[in-house]
């Protein structure tokens, strides 16, 4: 009997060692840490590497919740502690795969400078970094060998990115997006002049339904040598000299930078926003019509008054004008 009450005595020391070092939370880190778990790592060696940062108070702990989670797989990537935690709840994170990643959103739409003050603005990397990045189009050269950048190939998607992600890395990751996305329409036409007629009508519809009116109205005016007064390739245009102040004024629109429509007729020398595929099946088949024109109605739907004359275009102008006075 004295030796069943020393096993007995001896198994309820044992969990209560166990219990006080697997539910006791533990910090010793200052701030925040960051753990990278590389692919292929052991469990030994996980937990040695997170005795090192702090997260836990040392490698028996995580080994002896380890021992109590066999089952589980372990996942590899970079983790991210702010706050105390027991040797278990750290175990079940890196179970789950509860990487650290920033998300990164960008809409149909955006531009180069757009993603890149993004990043910025998540602490990834200077937005001149990605910039730089952006103007060297080789990753696009073997499907558009007249991109004067990346523009227009940085695919609208939602990215996880890591804080160890470089700006090429960043533009590789979206220009493969593009591809995808690109081989999933099958077409087999001009990828530069769809994907910059596609931005331009990216730019300038609020409305889905409205984009393949939108193509209709520059294709007709591309056809008959008129220039298409697109008032977001200023825009671009003035991105692109660093002079661009928040809005259109006289000397934007008389600028003779090529990506001013108000100066050359034609498309502009590249796209100058990156379009969704919506924008790009527009352009593919815009909307049967002799529209040339189109201006917004005063009521705030975003919705466009679309004409054919100048002078139903003047109307239209007219009653925009007197919407908003």
């Amino acid at each position: 009997m004295k030796a069943v009450r020393i096993l007995i005595a001896a198994a309820l020391t044992l969990g209560a060692f166990t219990a006080y070092r697997l539910l006791r939370p533990y910090q010793g880190f200052q701030g925040e840490v960051f753990v990278n778990l590389p692919h292929g790592t052991s469990t030994s060696d996980m937990a040695g590497l997170l005795a090192q940062a702090g997260v836990i108070r040392s490698p028996g702990d995580f080994l002896l919740a380890r021992l109590l989670s066999q089952r589980r797989v372990l996942q590899a990537g970079e983790y991210r502690f702010n706050h105390r935690a027991t040797a278990g709840e750290v175990l079940d994170r890196i179970a789950r795969g509860d990487i650290f990643y920033f998300e990164l959103v960008v809409p149909e739409g955006r531009n180069m400078f757009d993603i890149a003050a993004s990043v910025e603005q998540l602490g990834i990397f200077p937005a001149g970094q990605f910039l730089a990045a952006a103007r060297d189009p080789h990753l696009i050269r073997d499907l558009d060998p007249q991109a004067p950048s990346l523009e227009g190939y940085l695919f609208p998607d939602t990215y996880r990115l890591s804080r160890h992600t470089t700006p090429e890395d960043l533009c590789r990751l979206m220009t493969g997006r593009f591809r995808e996305a690109w081989r999933s329409l099958q077409r087999n036409t001009d990828v530069h002049r769809t994907v910059t007629m596609a931005s331009l009508v990216e730019k300038e519809s609020r409305l889905p339904a409205e984009r393949p009116k939108i193509a209709a109205v520059f294709e007709n005016r591309l056809r008959i040598g008129m220039k298409l007064d697109c008032d977001p390739t200023t825009i671009y245009a003035a991105l692109l000299d660093g002079r661009y102040r928040g809005a259109i004024h006289r000397s934007d629109l008389d600028n003779e930078n090529p990506y001013n429509t108000y100066r050359h007729v034609g498309l502009p020398p590249g796209p100058i926003a990156n379009p969704g595929l919506a924008a790009v099946r527009a352009v593919d088949s815009p909307e049967p019509s002799a529209w040339l024109y189109f201006v917004a109605r005063p009521d705030g739907s975003g919705a466009h008054e679309f004409s054919s004359t100048i002078a139903a275009h003047e109307t239209a102008v007219e009653r925009y004008r007197r919407g908003h006075r």
